[in-house]
């Protein structure tokens, strides 16, 4: 099979051909038709993360068909699944049986710790995958499974907010604007200065106003969630939010947050975190998608053009996700 792997810190990924993988007791062994390409991604390749071995393969927003099944498994030949971020957790220490299995420390992690989707096929522990909603081919869905899902673990971290800022709209924001709408929130966008495209992108799916991420909105926020790694924009948020706001910040890397007067954060105002995901999260969420319905703008590249889709995501020239298809399904 093919696979796109990142063989040491910077890469570039490489495509190689490999053995097929056997899927041993409690996995599914699915052949991938789309894999959206996330920042986390970019995090890997540029050894961001801690603990990263090498070689690796990247991917987390995996949509595939069962092809196999280990023993323990039985599921249907062709079905449908999902595969997102998070692979495994213990089960049973205190995050876990607190409902907290996003911050289990033995969690591991796809395309981190556990070969991913940029490949024809991939392993996947049979309880962390999901059914998709049908509403959707197979690449519109492949980014519901980490931008979609981080972006609706960051909602709820922000609480009933009515109004409700977006700094970096990328593949999450362009999602959680749809969902914000449906939830009746009015939805403030902040892009880098002069993306034009994404600031229109982000008032087509029902955004108020969008402006440059150093703009002051035109009415205080009641929260704010930052998916752009850009430590700088925390300050920023915090001035655009009411007393009592909260800024969220939506990824698993940023660059430091610059020190910034304390009255900036006093008046009850927060800062929290949103650290991966949890399994019932996927299930809210993927239940909500086709109710919204949650329409997927997409870029789709070949499995052996993952480092030009990277690249162009680093350069923050995609309306909303890149996505890898490698099969006919992929394409309708």
């Amino acid at each position: 099979m093919r696979a796109m792997v990142l063989r040491r810190p910077g890469g570039p990924l490489v495509l190689e051909d490999r053995p097929l993988p056997r899927p041993a007791a409690g996995q599914v062994r699915l052949r991938v038709t789309a894999c959206a390409v996330c920042r986390t991604d970019l995090h890997l390749l540029d050894d961001e993360l801690p603990g990263i071995r090498h070689p690796i393969v990247p991917g987390h927003e995996i949509v595939g068909r069962v092809d196999a099944c280990g023993p323990g498994v039985e599921l249907a030949s062709g079905t449908r699944l999902g595969v997102p971020w998070l692979g495994f957790t213990c089960g049973t220490c205190s995050f876990c049986v607190r409902g907290e299995e996003n911050l289990c420390d033995a969690a591991r992690f796809t395309g981190y710790h556990i070969d991913g989707g940029y490949a024809d096929y991939v392993l996947a522990d049979q309880r962390y995958c999901f059914e998709l909603p049908q509403e959707l081919d197979d690449a519109h869905a492949a980014p519901l499974l980490c931008a979609g899902l981080i972006g609706y673990r960051a909602l709820r971290m922000a609480g009933p907010a009515e109004r409700l800022g977006l700094y970096g709209i990328g593949a999450a924001a362009h999602i959680l604007i749809q969902v914000a709408r449906h939830q009746g929130r009015e939805v403030f966008a902040f892009t880098r200065p002069g993306d034009r495209p994404a600031q229109d992108l982000a008032q087509s799916l029902g955004a108020s106003w969008a402006g440059a991420s150093e703009e002051r909105p035109p009415q205080e926020l009641d929260a704010a969630i930052i998916f752009a790694p850009v430590g700088t924009l925390v300050p920023a948020a915090l001035r655009a939010v009411r007393k009592g706001g909260t800024v969220v910040c939506g990824g698993i890397h940023m660059s430091d947050i610059p020190a910034f007067p304390y009255a900036w954060l006093w008046g009850e105002r927060q800062i929290r975190s949103v650290a991966n995901l949890t399994r019932r999260d996927a299930v809210e969420f993927l239940a909500l998608a086709p109710r919204i319905p949650v329409r997927t703008t997409i870029e789709r590249h070949r499995l052996e053009e993952a480092n030009l889709a990277l690249e162009r995501l680093r350069c923050g020239v995609l309306a909303g996700a890149a996505v890898l298809t490698l099969d006919s399904d992929s394409t309708r």
